[in-house]
């Protein structure tokens, strides 16, 4: 289910994630990406936001549906926030490396900006899978010159009232705090509203 967070805006983003993103377990107009426009109009960044973020989402299911929401609502800005349930299932850093490859570059085709968000998993897939993974994101963004964004989980899972009984999704409490931080983390890609 997609749901539409938007105010009057001239500029449209689509959130292209999972679970982390879904607002999972939780009413959808919960989710980080439902309360974002509404901060980002506070900083004259009117946004309208298309949370297209899908619970268990791998890296290729985002890819297979892509193309057509690219085609669909022609966003300005799309943000890529997946690799986490590729790594949960322990499928080769190659994999998930060669989906955001195409991700990236079929955003690009379509004239919009992507936008990568560093995703980390737990640790107890072994060091080397786990540095394997998380270089995955870092080297993507240099070799393709795409911005990558922190880790929106990052002050937030060390902090467990935070966080759900699984340690893995941030709880509804945690939502305004992550929609916060990521509309710090955006706004450097967000036109400014311009007052005549």
């Amino acid at each position: 289910m997609l749901l539409f967070a938007s105010t009057a805006s001239s500029q449209t983003l689509l959130v292209l994630g999972d679970s982390l993103s879904a607002g999972y377990q939780m009413p959808a107009n919960k989710s980080w990406p439902s309360l974002l426009p509404q901060i980002l109009a506070q900083q004259s960044q009117p946004t309208t936001v298309i949370n297209a973020s899908i619970s268990g989402d791998t890296s290729g299911n985002g890819l297979a549906r892509l193309p057509q929401l690219l085609a669909q609502y022609q966003p300005d800005i799309v943000l890529i926030e997946l690799g986490a349930n590729d790594g949960l299932r322990g499928f080769h850093p190659k994999i998930l490396r060669n989906n955001l490859t195409q991700m990236i570059t079929l955003i690009k085709e379509m004239g919009s900006q992507p936008l990568l968000m560093q995703i980390e998993i737990p640790p107890n897939y072994g060091k080397r899978y786990n540095e394997l993974f998380r270089n995955t994101y870092p080297t993507l963004s240099q070799s393709l010159n795409v911005p990558l964004l922190p880790f929106f989980l990052i002050e937030i899972i060390v902090q467990p009232q935070l966080m759900m009984k699984d340690g893995l999704h941030p709880t509804a409490q945690a939502q305004p705090l992550i929609a916060q931080f990521m509309a710090q983390q955006l706004s450097p890609y967000l036109n400014k509203e311009t007052i005549q």
